[in-house]
């Protein structure tokens, strides 16, 4: 049957490009030559120049990263190398939201492009004084600028300056009191010769994230390029495409069998565009590895990793027919739904309709879980508005 008018999708994946000037409206003047900005890159063949990224000097091509919103299947494979070459609601918030009333979205949380989804570019930065400037930058954009278009419909995700736990407990506590929602974390910190959860490093950070009620959202992928499926240098690239949920499945393993959960019994994750049908099984497997290992290894002896899973995960789903078919293995309440504009994953202009089909069979009360309630929850975002009286659960 149809979605009810008065549930309101809350898309907890997206994303946002960042217009040209994100980073020189907000660095001192003396440093703006070095911060982001964008250069123009003459073509042959009376083309339009590239617009790119350049930051201290190196230069980054991809402006859109897949930002193909509008476009057909048959008309990917090419990145924007213009900000023509995309339409405007992936860079212009008032155009966001056009997009998302004509794709039936309420609200949407974006994650960052140019920066990487974790803000990896400020970690391989030389002059990390400049780089925790670039991260400020970001997140005050985000708060005053693109997320001030429309509160409450426009979530704000967060970045830290990873190299530095201590900055980046300064910084969650600024970007709370600013209201940021979330904060993105790579799923595999360990692949940017970060340490990895299962070391202290962290703690402070986690600490930091459990005060706020701010919870970390692992983007697959967000890793860095060593994190990513390694496939055969002759596959196509539609390999690594179909594996990169097992990066969300690498992640939850980690956290599952590190002592970090039982220190930060309140830290909150989401895995981002993960996926949910790969869960029943990973969290089946974690606990007979526990059952059978854990006597002779440095693990928990205690808490079943599938407890651990209940106490602090959720996942997200575009099209994920077989995890909405096994909702109850999962758990109704850690299933979130996700849009993924302006990305070649999403359903837009179509995403309720596509939704509708996905929810055919399911009773309203668990869709208005998925597609609201438990984002709400989770983000701690305003109550949903009452469900209308006389409204029943089929």
């Amino acid at each position: 049957m149809p979605l009810q008018p008065w549930m309101k999708l809350i898309s907890v994946d997206d994303h946002l490009i960042e217009h040209p000037t994100v980073w020189q409206d907000r660095l001192p003047a003396n440093l703006r030559e070095l911060g982001p900005r964008i250069i123009e890159i003459p073509r042959e063949g009376g083309l339009p120049p590239i617009q790119s990224w350049e930051y201290e000097g190196r230069p980054y091509p991809y402006i859109g990263l897949n930002a193909v919103a509008g476009k057909k299947p048959e008309e990917y494979g090419l990145e924007p190398v213009r900000y023509d070459d995309m339409i405007p609601g992936c860079y212009d918030p008032k155009a966001r939201l056009a997009d998302m009333d004509i794709d039936g979205v309420e609200a949407m949380m974006c994650f960052p492009s140019f920066p990487r989804f974790c803000g990896t570019v400020f970690l391989e930065a030389e002059d990390k004084d400049l780089a925790l400037l670039c991260v400020r930058a970001y997140n005050d954009f985000v708060l005053d600028e693109w997320c001030a278009a429309a509160p409450g419909r426009l979530i704000p995700v967060v970045i830290l300056p990873l190299w530095d736990a201590q900055e980046s407990v300064r910084e969650i506590h600024r970007v709370a009191a600013k209201g940021a929602k979330a904060i993105s974390f790579p799923d595999m910190p360990h692949a940017l010769a970060l340490p990895s959860v299962h070391t202290d490093f962290w703690d402070p950070v986690l600490s930091a994230a459990e005060e706020t009620g701010i919870p970390l959202c692992q983007h697959f992928g967000s890793g860095g390029a060593t994190s990513v499926p390694q496939i055969a240098p002759e596959a196509p690239f539609a390999v690594m495409i179909n594996l990169m949920g097992t990066n969300s499945m690498h992640a939850t393993a980690d956290w599952l069998f590190a002592p970090t959960l039982h220190k930060h019994p309140k830290l909150k994750i989401g895995l981002s565009e993960g996926g949910i049908g790969w869960v029943p099984y990973i969290v089946e497997r974690a606990d007979y590895v526990w059952r059978k290992h854990r006597y002779y290894q440095n693990i928990n002896q205690d808490v079943p990793p599938s407890e651990l899973f209940e106490r602090h995960f959720h996942g997200c789903f575009i099209e994920d027919d077989f995890g909405i078919a096994n909702r109850h293995i999962i758990g109704v309440d850690r299933i979130t739904w996700e849009c993924d504009y302006p990305h070649s994953d999403s359903f837009w202009p179509a995403s309720r309709k596509r939704a509708e089909e996905t929810f055919a069979d399911v009773p309203d009360d668990e869709v208005h879980k998925i597609v609201e309630l438990n984002a709400r929850r989770f983000y701690n975002l305003p109550a949903a508005a009452p469900v209308p009286a006389g409204a029943a659960s089929s």
